[in-house]
């Protein structure tokens, strides 16, 4: 039992101290407990949206807090304006303003040093801190965000040394890829492309959304794993895997429109018809104003993307799925490419995880346009006051020109195209480090070209033999093999003895084929080129048809060894023996192999004391790589068809087709062999807010292949594939990564990208063939012009090479100089190109870039994130054509530019191709520009919801008078690529568009 004593009353009642303090303690503590609310949160990773298990979340200034579950997920009661800190392990910590927030999403950025970074190498990965060799590393957050269609365009400007140059907007155009310049006269120049482990990866299957890295491997050292495939540089692409948890849906979309910008000025109808009435030149006035640019342009296209991933998995399992549809709409009418896709990975491990295997399944669909993208030059260079049709409606044709326009309508040219690829992947432990794999592949690649002219279209009206309608079907299928298994061990002796090793056996096999059938002369278009037998055409023994087929094989062996003492000392040897079917029978195989080595500085005790570096790295590495990239059965003699004879003798008078050899034989042919030296050093400074690389190379590609004019007899032809010659070049190149800001609230990082190059031809003779240069880089036109480069021996790379303007004479005649140095008419120079001593042509530009640089910026403040990316080349020349074509007064009654009337007003003479026309092409661009919104969710079923907009090619600095400078091919040696020539600005080209994207990414 309780008993209670009474208390005494009093006047004045006093509390005793400790009843004081014992109710403000409740008085507080009702009070904050009255304010405080239960939230909830859920903690993501940056770098893959993955849900972070045992993340800290504690009310900032207190003591008050819990860790996130397996699924990332948090509950905890806070009082009013509570700001979280947030940290986790390896991850850069986060303050959090809950504001009025019941549902808190928060994302965790990575805090890994780049040292720490892995990077996938040939048949495997390694740490960067442990590379020893020249590599780049480009991830999703430094991709251009303008709606690549090609892999490769995510990479232009973010790789130092690495050029990747298109044509224009076209959609169903590809990228021209060069790595530290060109190492080949004949054979290939672009990098290998390795997805997923398989060699020579089609583009075509690879979407943005699905790209998990991109590794560059710039120098020999590195590449020499691939053999004969990579004299120029390897590329390697990873695509995104499934991950262990709960399921995941990532959903991402943009729409995308494009509009012209840098239209050449030629004349309007109107000027073109004051001309004529001011006796400038005689002409016909057709009565219209037609503005034909205008009528090829597609001024209502928007281009859309859309994609879905699910991916997810179990304890010993782990999937990832996606799908897309993407439509693109060209500038150019009827010029368009439809593609949708899937892509699925499957990752499962067993036998007490000592068994792993992996499955990749990607197939696209292609529904191309390839009608439109053409005609410019016509559209421009016509007569603007002749009408497109006629007074009865018809369209208007000449049979020295060709309306493009008629053509958009009266014509199709389609492809249906299908793209698949499987590969699969088996890898089991026998022992701990020591494992086994299996790796095979199969890609697929077909088309259908479907090509029809109505009965009304212009090769209708033109058609010498008056058939009505033309029909033609191309089809392709080529077909890649590859089977690779290969043995890799791991191991740590005492601590400080780091060793890897890998050893394998490569089998590659390509198989490609086509056939091609056209008809002509048609009663109907209902049924296009869907019946080719009916054309008339086929009757008359009029039709064409062809067909052909190649395969080619690759075997090789190789190995790869590292070791790493401490952390602090790293070496590296590869060796690869591979043989190809591509070379003569005295030359199958051939021997390719490295050394390189690293020295961890900042790891020495001496650099203890040296507190503002965190990484320092000084690497070295010699490479021998080889070239195989050229067509099949140059080595043989190979037949070709000649003309039909009657063998009237025993064969009734049947005509036969005969044959003759097409193609000297080469047993001796063999490829190429580049031997490069790169020295770099690799830094972090100031606890990770400078960091970058600097590389420094030189290679020399020996035996280049080539084509030489051989002695008849003993040989059956005139020419002969063989090995001749010598090119080198050197460069440097310089990466930098800065965090200029770093608080709560604001954020900069800035990247800057420099690359120089500089190639020189050694020599194209040896004992047998003697040539001192050569010729490259047709320039095409009207004049019989020739050609734009020579190089000579022991000279640059790019020289344009031809006449010196020295001015005009008083009636507008071209003046040049004379060796002498005097000026001189046309008919007075010494023009030839096979009189070196006396000639009075001249190094008159040079089309290669001397710098390249970009630079990159990414803010954030708060929700937003803004991204503002310049890059330029700079040092070089470009030979404008449309102004050498167009830009002269000879060319009328052809419309011409604005300029012949006013640049070039003291011109009156027949074209020349002279340094007159050439220019500076240095340029620098605003090339995107990204704005972006993060939500904060108030709900745990969304992981992130982010819109952004995109404008790309907002504005271009340059002197250059001509079409985009960025347009204009800037590597090889002037001979052709995917239709163009270095330095060249082409009279037709693509318009330069200028395009504002906006997209959507949601993550739940």
């Amino acid at each position: 039992m309780y008993h209670f004593l009474p208390i005494k009353k009093s006047k004045r009642t006093i509390f005793p101290k400790w009843q004081f303090l014992f109710t403000m303690f409740i008085l507080f503590n009702t009070t904050l407990w009255a304010q405080n609310r239960t939230i909830t949160g859920i903690v993501t990773s940056g770098v893959d949206q993955a849900p972070l298990p045992g993340v800290s979340v504690l009310v900032k200034g207190t003591s008050t807090g819990t860790t996130t579950d397996e699924k990332g997920r948090f509950t905890l009661s806070v009082p009013e304006k509570a700001v979280l800190s947030v940290s986790y392990i390896g991850f850069l910590s986060e303050n959090v303003d809950v504001g009025k927030q019941t549902n808190l999403s928060i994302i965790l950025q990575s805090d890994t040093k780049s040292m720490d970074e892995v990077v996938v190498v040939g048949y495997g990965s390694i740490k960067r801190g442990d590379l020893t060799s020249a590599t780049a590393h480009v991830g999703p957050k430094d991709f251009r965000q303008s709606g690549a269609r090609n892999a490769m365009d995510l990479l232009q400007g973010k790789v130092a040394g690495l050029q990747v140059t298109r044509s224009g907007s076209n959609p169903n155009s590809g990228v021209s890829i060069q790595l530290r310049g060109a190492t080949s006269i004949m054979g290939g120049n672009s990098p290998l492309i390795v997805v997923d482990g398989i060699p020579g990866g089609n583009m075509d299957l690879l979407q943005q959304e699905d790209i998990e890295s991109i590794d560059v491997l710039k120098d020999g050292s590195a590449a020499a794993i691939y053999g004969t495939q990579a004299n120029g540089g390897v590329i390697l692409i990873t695509t995104k895997k499934g991950k262990p948890g709960q399921t995941r849906f990532d959903y991402a979309n943009y729409f995308r429109k494009e509009f012209v910008q840098r239209q050449p000025k030629f004349l309007s109808a109107d000027e073109y018809r004051k001309k004529m009435e001011d006796g400038v030149f005689t002409g016909t006035d057709g009565g219209a104003n037609v503005n034909a640019f205008d009528e090829l342009i597609n001024k209502d296209n928007i281009s859309q993307y859309h994609t879905l991933a699910i991916s997810g998995g179990g304890e010993n399992n782990s999937f990832r799925a996606s799908t897309y549809y993407r439509n693109l709409e060209g500038i150019a009418k009827e010029n368009g490419r439809q593609e949708y896709g899937i892509r699925a990975n499957f990752n499962g491990k067993g036998l007490n995880d000592r068994l792993n295997t992996s499955v990749n399944l990607v197939t696209n669909y292609n529904n191309a346009n390839l009608l439109g993208g053409g005609g410019w030059e016509w559209a421009y260079t016509r007569n603007p006051t002749q009408p497109l049709k006629n007074a009865d409606g018809s369209w208007y044709y000449e049979q020295t020109t060709t309306n493009e326009v008629a053509r958009l309508y009266e014509e199709k040219y389609r492809r249906q195209q299908q793209t698949s690829s499987l590969d699969g992947k088996v890898s089991y432990m026998f022992l701990d480090g020591l494992n086994g794999s299996v790796f095979g592949s199969i890609q697929r690649n077909s088309y259908t070209d479907s090509y029809y002219a109505s009965l009304n279209s212009e090769p209708s009206f033109k058609n010498g033999n008056g058939y009505k309608g033309e029909a033609e079907q191309t089809s392709f299928l080529r077909t890649d093999y590859a089977f690779e298994p290969t043995i890799d061990y791991k191991t740590i002796v005492n601590e400080d003895h780091s060793i890897t090793a890998v050893a394998g056996y490569s089998y590659r096999r390509s198989v490609e084929q086509g056939f091609d059938a056209k008809n002509f002369g048609f009663s109907s278009d209902v049924l296009e080129d869907n019946k080719l037998q009916t054309g008339n055409a086929l009757i008359d023994g009029k039709a064409e048809m062809n067909s052909n087929k190649w395969d080619s094989k690759l075997i090789a062996f190789f190995g790869r060894a590292n070791y790493s003492y401490k952390g602090k000392y790293m070496f590296q040897g590869i060796y690869r023996r591979e043989g190809s079917s591509r070379f003569g029978a005295n030359n199958k195989w051939g021997n390719f192999g490295s050394v390189s080595a690293g020295w961890n500085i900042s790891a020495e005790e001496f650099m203890k004391e040296v507190s503002f570096v965190d990484d320092l790295k000084l690497r070295a590495g010699y490479g021998v790589t080889g070239n195989q990239d050229i067509g099949n059965y140059n080595s043989l003699v190979t037949l070709g068809t000649g003309n039909f004879y009657i063998f009237p003798e025993g064969e009734n008078g049947i005509w036969r087709q005969t044959y003759g050899p097409n193609r000297n034989p080469n047993p001796n042919l063999k490829w190429e062999t580049k031997k490069e030296f790169n020295i770099g050093l690799d830094f972090s400074l100031f606890n990770g807010k400078l960091g970058g690389s600097i590389d420094a190379y030189k290679r020399v590609t020996d035996d280049l292949l080539g084509e030489y004019k051989s002695q008849q007899p003993p040989f059956i032809r005139d020419f002969l594939v063989t090995n001749v010659g010598q090119l080198s070049s050197k460069g440097i190149e310089l990466t930098l990564t800065a965090s200029v800001i770093q608080t709560d609230k604001v954020t900069w990082r800035t990247d800057f990208i420099a690359s120089s190059n500089s190639a020189r031809m050694d020599s194209f003779s040896n004992d047998v063939y003697k040539v001192s240069y050569r010729d490259f880089g047709s320039i095409g036109g009207a004049g019989a012009l020739g050609d734009a480069f020579r190089v000579m021996e022991g000279g640059k790379l790019g020289n344009f090479y031809g006449k010196r303007f020295a001015g005009f004479s008083e009636d507008g005649k071209w003046l040049f100089y004379k060796k002498d140095g005097s000026a001189v008419p046309f008919d007075q120079i010494n023009d030839s190109r096979t009189d070196l001593e006396n000639t009075d042509l001249a190094v008159i530009g040079n089309a290669i870039p001397k710098f390249y640089a970009s630079w990159n910026n990414t803010i954030t403040y708060k929700n937003f994130d803004l991204r503002v990316f310049f890059r330029g080349r700079f040092g070089y020349d470009v030979l404008n054509t449309t102004e050498l074509s167009y830009g002269n007064r000879v060319a009328l009654p052809n419309n011409v530019l604005e300029s012949a009337f006013t640049k070039h007003e003291a011109l009156s003479d027949t074209y020349m191709y002279s340094d007159y026309y050439i220019e500076s092409g240095s340029f620098v661009k605003l090339d995107e520009v990204t704005l972006g919104y993060t939500f904060k969710l108030n709900t745990a079923k969304l992981r992130n919801f982010r819109i952004y907009v995109t404008g790309q090619n907002l504005a271009t600095f340059t002197s250059y008078s001509g079409a985009d400078p960025d347009f204009i091919l800037d590597n090889g040696f002037g001979n052709e690529i995917n239709g163009r020539r270095l330095g060249l600005d082409p009279r037709d080209p693509y318009p330069s568009t200028r395009s504002f994207l906006v997209g959507l990414n949601i993550g739940f």
